[in-house]
């Protein structure tokens, strides 16, 4: 189907690049039912820690944190 529209150009280009670039990834998904929401859950714990401490000055004692938090 997706080749069908590519084909008659009734595909927006963004939409068509953003399928070509992901296209393993999707397949991927209805392949094995495995997405990365795992991992972008714990991206924004992080990016919320972060704006808890209103920046990283420390990095070792941030890594710490994190360590304490989520290990």
């Amino acid at each position: 189907m997706f080749h069908t529209l590519s084909i008659n150009n009734a595909l927006n280009p963004s939409i068509h690049r953003l399928i070509i670039n992901h296209y393993s990834n999707i397949l991927n998904y209805f392949e094995a039912r495995i997405t990365n929401a795992a991992a972008e859950s714990f991206n924004a714990k992080i990016k919320n820690l972060r704006l808890q401490l209103r920046g990283v000055k420390n990095k070792a004692f941030f890594l710490f944190r994190l360590t304490k938090l989520f290990a």
